[in-house]
């Protein structure tokens, strides 16, 4: 009886606000948005049950008409032009007008993840951004760059709409956007010349898990659903399942995007086995399915170099690895490696200052993959195979465009013998005339270790090797033992 008067009052509710009003958008389209080019973008907004709603844009002589359902919904999708940067403008009219202005048509790109992307260009408190007053200085040089940040909220079942509103890059609104979301839409922006829009929907410590749907948690994990199991289950909100991606995502998913660019995995630290990697090929296959896209690009951020309570632990390099699994098994994906990017200082900082590389490194990958300009070089180098002669290991790379960065004082390499216990190892480049398959190699030694059975590299919570390839991108942390 209760569930049905509660239903009763929330269609009371909806009724209300149609009966006397024009029509009503969600926050997330209106002035200053972009529009993903080129497609059939879906607009979407409510008014009265049975309602005729006609769609007109100045683009184009055609008119889109739709009639809301029973419950006032209503959706139509319309033919965007290409990218420019000439104002647009979208007017739905219901018998009263309502108009959309200041409209670019662009890429749109999703910045979802933890506080690592949700870190804005001013950075958070003892946690700077690098760069950031130059960035503020040289921001009008950017047109046509565009965000719209979600509020970041918990709700228990999927919310249709968020409080936000669209916001056009410039000296006084840089300051609140996503600084790695911003770094990945300057370089598209001044590549392609073409505006960028960037719909910023995240949470600072969310797990893989905050993102799930309820039927993917019930399915695949042992997470309690209810609330108080929601509730109690966490110390801290912002580890809690499901409400995150209720709240702050869903309200995005009828919104046509191009392709999603995520930064998370430090809250997820500790997940045994393949558990975070497993979980991470659902998210995106989930949210594949939400946008109803097709296999939209997923370019993901290995967790950067960080204490986890123990510099020389490897819980967090464990998470890293899960990270790189992932890319592997999740398709038109791509990781960007980040090694290189906290100081030695950084030691206990979640923050690392370096966001420009980062937003860079996932713009080479777009540019790549997605844009099809195969020039750009976007992969770190990988682990590909390894030789043992006597007391050497020797080791090639895949993706290293034909040229690592060192010859000599290569660091981050560890050795072990049928101990396994690891030593600092000498590695260098090695090349032997003679045209066989193990001539060009990197040659790895250590005095302590006399017979080598296993090699790693910077495999623990904080170490920073300093090995590159030819695109000065920096090698992915491995191991090659299960130990």
């Amino acid at each position: 009886m209760v569930k049905k008067r509660t239903t009763i009052m929330a269609a009371a509710v909806i009724m209300a606000i149609c009966v006397h009003a024009k029509v009503k958008l969600p926050h997330v389209i209106g002035d200053n948005m972009v529009l993903q080019q080129n497609t059939e973008a879906r607009l979407w907004g409510w008014d009265t049950p049975g309602k005729q709603v006609k769609v007109s844009v100045s683009w184009s002589e055609k008119t889109y008409s739709v009639k809301t359902g029973k419950d006032g919904r209503w959706m139509v999708s319309v033919q965007t032009p290409m990218a420019s940067y000439t104002p647009l403008s979208i007017t739905f009219d219901d018998g009263e007008t309502v108009t959309v202005r200041n409209v670019l048509s662009g890429e749109v790109w999703v910045c979802a993840g933890q506080s690592n992307m949700e870190m804005p260009m001013r950075g958070f408190g003892n946690c700077p951004v690098e760069g950031f007053v130059d960035e503020v200085v040289n921001a009008r040089q950017y047109k046509g760059i565009h965000y719209v940040k979600i509020p970041s909220v918990m709700s228990m079942s999927p919310l249709e709409d968020a409080n936000c509103e669209w916001q056009e890059i410039g000296t006084k609104t840089l300051a609140e956007v996503s600084a790695t979301g911003y770094f990945f839409a300057q370089m598209l922006n001044k590549t392609l010349d073409i505006p960028i829009g960037l719909v910023i929907a995240n949470k600072g410590g969310t797990r893989v898990e905050s993102w799930l749907t309820r039927e993917n948690l019930q399915k695949y994990t042992k997470e309690p659903l209810d609330t108080m199991g929601i509730v109690n289950g966490h110390e801290w909100d912002y580890h809690r399942q499901l409400v995150w991606g209720n709240g702050t995502f869903n309200p995005i998913l009828k919104y046509t995007v191009k392709g999603i660019i995520f930064y998370q995995g430090c809250s997820n630290v500790g997940d045994p086995g393949n558990q975070y990697s497993d979980r991470l090929a659902l998210l995106v296959n989930q949210w594949r399915t939400q946008f109803a896209l097709g296999e939209i690009p997923f370019y993901f951020v290995e967790i950067a170099p960080y204490h986890y309570d123990n510099v020389n632990g490897d819980n967090g390099a464990k998470l890293r690895e899960q990270q790189y699994r992932a890319s592997t098994i999740i398709p038109n994906s791509g990781l960007v490696c980040t090694n290189d990017l906290a100081y030695p200082y950084e030691t206990t900082q979640i923050h690392p200052a370096q966001k420009k590389p980062v937003g860079q490194r996932l713009a080479l990958l777009a540019l790549n993959q997605t844009y099809g300009m195969q020039e750009v070089w976007c992969k770190s180098p990988s682990f590909k195979d390894m030789k043992v002669d006597g007391n050497t290991v020797h080791i090639h790379l895949k993706d290293d465009y034909g040229s690592i960065s060192r010859f000599t004082d290569i660091q981050g390499f560890e050795v072990a013998g049928a101990d396994k216990v690891f030593h600092p190892a000498k590695a260098e480049h090695f090349w032997q005339p003679g045209g066989g398959e193990w001539d060009e190699t990197i040659m790895i030694t250590c005095p302590e270790v006399e017979h080598p059975v296993a090699i790693r590299y910077c495999f623990k919570n904080f170490q920073l090797g300093n090995l590159k390839n030819a695109a000065g991108l920096p090698l992915f942390p491995f191991r090659t033992d299960s130990w």
